[in-house]
């Protein structure tokens, strides 16, 4: 297991806690993480957009003018794709983009996406938000004091694990722009760790991620124990 430092809302280090290496710690497949990201966007995708062939066009019943003799080109329909008011040729229907991804495929991109950030030093933990009252004020100085919000700098984008339980921190981070997303732990996925620069856990969602992709349970309560004892200190 690596370790990552646990910050308070202020900014200040509160110990440590260790990060799972089957979660944070693996290789980052590319090839996977590109499939599910691809498989994710298609599916995003409505498939609503129709046009009419020269079949479906209404008109064009009559044959505009005789095949010979005229010195035109011949013409059996004004409903043809060369004519304006036609059909057009080749053009989009109402299809599926759903592409198939079995779940253990799916894991193996979200886990590759949080070793990527891990490894490169992209994964804070923080020991309690600190927002008691929802305030978009409240927001902005959390990701000051974490420095994921520099003066005169142009914000890295920040993904913010949360549970629907911790409503005034979510109010709090929700009017801060594109810059910011928040995310429920059971709705992490590769594309959102992979969009955005930094991922910020509380030690709650963090062992709730873990338990989610490991399903082994005494390594998430080693995760716990060191979170634990790490809350414990700083009392």
């Amino acid at each position: 297991m690596s370790g990552v430092t646990v910050k308070t809302a202020r900014g200040t280090d509160a110990g440590s806690v260790e990060l799972a290496d089957s979660v944070f710690g693996i290789e980052p497949h590319v090839g996977v993480m590109h499939q599910v990201v691809t498989a994710q966007l298609a599916h995003r995708r409505a498939g609503t957009r129709s046009t009419k062939t020269r079949a479906e066009v209404a008109g064009g019943g009559a044959k505009p003018w005789r095949q010979k003799g005229t010195g035109r080109a011949r013409q059996g329909s004004t409903r043809a794709v060369q004519w304006r008011g036609g059909g057009v040729a080749h053009g989009p229907k109402p299809r599926d983009y759903t592409m198939k991804v079995n779940k253990k495929v799916v894991s193996l991109a979200l886990r590759s996406a949080l070793s990527d950030r891990a490894t490169a030093g992209r994964v804070m933990v923080v020991d309690d938000w600190g927002i008691a009252e929802p305030k978009t004020k409240a927001g902005v100085e959390l990701l000051t004091n974490l420095g994921l919000r520099p003066a005169g700098e142009r914000p890295p984008r920040v993904l913010v694990v949360l549970f629907r339980s911790e409503d005034a921190v979510w109010k709090s981070l929700r009017n801060l722009g594109e810059r910011v997303q928040i995310i429920l732990p059971e709705e992490l996925n590769a594309y959102d760790v992979l969009v955005n620069d930094h991922i910020v856990f509380s030690q709650a969602s963090l062992v709730a991620v873990t338990a989610r992709l490991t399903g082994d349970v005494h390594e998430v309560e080693a995760v716990a124990v060191v979170a634990d004892s790490s809350s414990e200190e700083d009392a």
